[in-house]
Formats: structure tokens, sequence, C-alpha cells
């Protein structure tokens, strides 16, 4: 400990890196959190366990917080099921256009959090083009818990799927042809080897989704009806009834849940062994090429992505529509709408994204690299920490958030900072494990070497690490970015006069029935993001680029390493 602290003041600028990142993790993670836990206590100054009385009482709290366990339960079964046979197939199928597959994974990461419930509107609403039009039915209602599953598990299927493909494909070939070499026949080798070893990303799978349903806002919201879920409830009661106390307790309540069930993912579902891949050589999977199975499974497979494709759509057709079902004719005056009087909220979301994306990018490789390459005293709870978001509802961020900034020492509601904040916070994690996973895989005689060259720190880094984990800092700046052009939950509460977002401007739309004008935001956020995913990627390799052509004439040895690890 000793000798950590000797070294720690002979690199002073470090001493100061590692205490302001200290301390912005305090300020804005555990300060809000500690603030939350406190409102949930107190009431009128005094302590009182009214809040938690009234969650528990068997209310319309009470029944908020069993209807969003019974939502994401089904909607965690019916997802990883359907990941689950999507994956499969991709992995030991043979079938064309296998992009689609990867395409429609990748939507619901880029696209705002309620496009599938608003095409579930224009699709079986009252004047939906399938309940309407196709099927003439009368009073037609998509809102409530059918609606809910419906929109849950096409929204949060493809994340499922992007957990179990990889591990599917990982599945050495070896086990499986020893399995049929034996006599099984090929449901015996499925029930008795893939299934078994595919357990840990079932597990993995079905946790995150869960997750994700309880802690979705966006779709209850918009979906939901009469059928109060704890996130939705959590606003209300913080906002519409400013019943503080009650929402505190709900958030703390919806905030244990999401903890243990990350808590059970990382530490129970993360220690199973499985390994297949033991570097021994083995032949390539034998694609099912031809055969009964085969079509009848494409098929399946096609029909649910041409579902998915028709609900993403459909937001755009809704937008050059009069007024869906009852006025069909061609117009543009929603797009007029959102470029006048809704472009505020466009230019401040957009300003705001670009602000929060450079820096949580930048915040994000500086903690991997502290956490991977540095050791200093309390390192594992700046690790601890910077993690502790991925397992937070948006909400209960907004709330926290509302209640920690709301008076001194930190009075900084209704600013910039705090939206900004809110942004870094929730997309922090992903591109710390981006980066600690990149950094893991280089040698630190890289870095050595340049140190002994007289580097500083600072410059080290800038121009040996973060070019080497160009991937992860991309991931990191497009997780950033789409996640703060999106972000809903936890920015709700946070909006002011002053800045306004799009997000809550589609759901102010929405909730006036001004279906159109929300499809056009919808449309307009989709494009921006692509957009800007594409200029990120340039200006990535831009910058990169020039800083191995800088290196070349002065460490030729170096670079070549520093290639080979990049093509690692």
């Amino acid at each position: 400990m000793k000798a950590k602290g000797q070294q720690l003041f002979k690199q002073p600028m470090r001493l100061i890196l590692i205490v302001l990142i200290m301390a912005c993790l305090i300020v804005f993670i555990a300060y809000p959190l500690v603030q939350i836990f406190l409102a949930s206590f107190i009431s009128n100054s005094e302590l009182s366990f009214a809040g938690y009385q009234r969650v528990l009482s068997g209310g319309q709290l009470s029944s908020s917080l069993i209807n969003s366990i019974v939502l994401a339960s089904v909607v965690s079964v019916l997802s990883t099921a359907i990941a689950y046979f999507f994956a499969y197939v991709f992995a030991y199928v043979k079938i064309p256009f296998k992009m689609v597959f990867n395409g429609i994974a990748i939507l619901p990461i880029i696209s705002p959090p309620f496009v599938i419930a608003l095409s579930a509107i224009l699709l079986f609403g009252r004047n939906g083009f399938i309940s309407s039009s196709l099927f003439g039915m009368e009073n037609a209602n998509i809102y409530g818990l059918h609606g809910l599953i419906l929109v849950q598990t096409l929204t949060f299927f493809p994340v499922a799927f992007l957990v179990l493909s990889g591990l599917l494909r990982s599945i050495s070939p070896a086990l499986e042809e020893a399995s049929d070499n034996l006599g099984s026949t090929k449901w015996q080798t499925f029930a008795r080897v893939t299934l078994p070893l595919s357990l840990p990303g079932i597990g993995n799978a079905f946790l995150l989704v869960f997750i994700q349903s309880m802690a979705d806002f966006g779709n209850p919201m918009t979906i939901g009806g009469d059928y109060n879920t704890v996130a939705r409830e959590i606003y209300l009661q913080a906002v519409g009834s400013y019943n503080m106390q009650s929402g505190a307790a709900l958030a703390m309540l919806l905030l244990s849940v999401t903890v243990i069930l990350y808590a059970i993912q990382k530490f129970w579902l993360g220690k199973k062994n499985y390994v297949t891949v033991t570097g021994k050589p083995t032949s390539a999977r034998r694609l099912v090429s031809d055969g009964p199975f085969r079509l009848a499974v494409i098929t399946i497979c096609y029909f649910i992505s041409a579902t998915v494709a028709l609900f993403y759509v459909l937001v755009p057709i809704g937008s050059f529509i009069q007024l869906w079902g009852v006025n069909n004719s061609f117009t543009l005056e929603h797009y007029q709408y959102v470029f006048s009087i809704g472009q505020k909220a466009v230019v401040d979301t957009f300003k705001l994204a670009a602000i929060a994306t450079p820096i949580g990018g930048l915040f994000a490789m500086v903690l991997a690299y502290l956490i991977v390459r540095q050791r200093f005293a309390g390192k594992r709870l700046m690790e601890g920490l910077s993690m502790m978001s991925i397992a937070i509802p948006g909400t209960v961020i907004g709330i926290s958030y509302i209640l920690a900034f709301n008076q001194a020492p930190f009075a900084i509601t209704g600013t910039a900072l705090i939206i900004i904040a809110a942004f870094i916070v929730r997309a922090m994690p992903v591109g710390i494990r981006s980066g600690v996973t990149s950094l893991q895989q280089i040698d630190p005689s890289i870095e050595e070497a340049a140190t002994n060259l007289g580097a500083s720190g600072s410059k080290t880094f800038f121009t040996i690490v973060l070019p080497l984990i160009r991937p992860a800092f991309f991931s990191s700046l497009v997780y950033t970015f789409v996640k703060s052009m999106t972000a809903m939950s936890a920015v709700i509460f946070l909006i002011s006069a002053k800045y306004n977002l799009i997000t809550a401007s589609i759901l102010a739309q929405v909730e006036s029935g001004r279906i159109g004008v929300a499809s056009a935001y919808c449309t307009l956020l989709i494009i921006l993001m692509i957009a800007a995913m594409l200029v990120l990627n340039v200006l990535t390799n831009l910058f990169t680029k020039r800083w191995t052509f800088e290196r070349k004439g002065k460490k030729g040895q170096v670079k070549e390493v520093a290639q080979d690890s990049i093509s690692l």
C-alpha cells in the first residue's frame, strides 16, 4: 500500500486524474443513490416508512410492481425462445441473406425506445391498418398487457439474439460429431449436447431481457393503457402527484430487483465453465443445406424478420400520412411542424448528445485504462461504481438526480450539465467493458517501451493506447451518441423549458394523439443516428491513421506490434 502511494505521488498528473474520476463517480452515481435512499425514508424532515407502506399495502403502487414482474417474466420467456430459435438457425442452417438477421438485431439498438409501440398503434389501433382496414374491426384495442407483450418481445428479442448467436457459433462441432458417431439422433444430440452447453447463454439472455423489460419506460407510457408498470408509476408519483417519498420507495424496490438480477447474472452464471474451444484443430460445422427442416425454419425466420421490418417501415410511412386510418392523403405537414415548432427539441438533443459523446467515450477509455493498467488504492471501488449504473434503471437515475441536484451544494437542475451527466452515466458501462476487453488483449510492454523512451503518461495514452483500442473507442462513441439521442426514462425528469429533447417531444405527441408528428420525429431521429455513426466511423479512422502515421518514422518497430494488436 505504501509503495503504491509513493508511486502515485511520483506521478502527480495521474494522481489528479484518479481523484477527478473518482470524484465524478461519487458525485454522479453514489451521491444520487444515497439521496434517493434517504428520501424513501424521510417525509417532512422526519423518519417515515409511509412510502414503503403505501407501496406494499396492496394498492396501485403494489400492483404496478407485480404487473412489471408478470410482464417481464412473459416477455423474457418469449424473447429468449424466439432468440434461441433464430440463433440456432443462424449457426446450424445454411440460409441465404444472413445479413438480414444482423440488420434486424441492430434495429432496436439504433431506434428510439418506442418505435415498435408506435407501429403497433398504426397496425392494431382503432384506425390501424390491419385491425380496421383489413379486418374491419371496430374499437380495436392494442393498449394494455397484450400490447406490451407484443411490442416488448419484438423490441428485446434481438438483444437476446445477440447474446445467443455468438455462444451457439462458438460451440465446438467436435462434441456434436462425437454424439452423432455414437448413434444419437439429431434431436438427442441437441437435447444432450447443444442445449446444455448453451444454458449459460440462455440464462444471460433471459436475465438481460428481464432487466430491460422491468426498466422499460417508453413502451408502457405509449401503449400501456390501464396496465401500470413500476417505471411508469415512479414517473407519475414523482412528476404527476409530486409524492417524492412514494416514488423514491418504488424506485428503491425496482433498483433492488434489477441489482439482484444483475448480481445473479454476473457472479453465478459468470462462474459457470462450459469451455468447448480448447485450441485443438476441429473441422468446420456442417450446416444443414437441404430438406424440409431447413425449409420450415427458414420460412419461420423470414416471417418473423418481415414482421419486425414491417413495424419499422410503418413509422416513416406514417410520417407522410395526414391522419392515419381516417385521412390517408400524402402530406409534409408533420415535417414542417418538426422543422419549425419542434426544431428546438431536435437542436437541443443533437447539441447535448454531441457534447456528451466525446466526453463519455474518452472518459470510458481513460477509466478502462486505469482499471486494467494502473495499480492504486480504491481501484475496485472505482470499477464497482463505474459499472453500477448498468444495473440502475433509467427512471431511478432520473428521480435520484432530481433529489440530489435540486439544492446546494450541487444545484444544477435545469442546466445542460445534468442532462449530459445522465447521458454519460447511462452509456458509460458499455464503453468501459469494451475498453477493458481491448486493453487485456494488448501486451503492456508496448506502453512500457514508450515510457522507457521518455514519453509522458498522457502522450503514451493518446499516441499508443488510444489508437490500439480504436475499435473499443469507436464503439464507446457510437453507443454514447445513440443512447444519448434515444434516452428517455432518465432525462424525462430532467428536461426544462430551456432544454427539451426529441424523445420527450415524441411522447408528448403520442399522448396528444398526433401520431404523424411522432412518426416524423422518429424517422428524423433514426436518419440522424445513422448519419452520425457514419461520420464517427470516418473521424475515428481519420484520427487514428494520422496518429499511426506520426509514429511511423519515430517508432517503426512499435508500429508493427501495434498493427498486429489491432488486427487481433
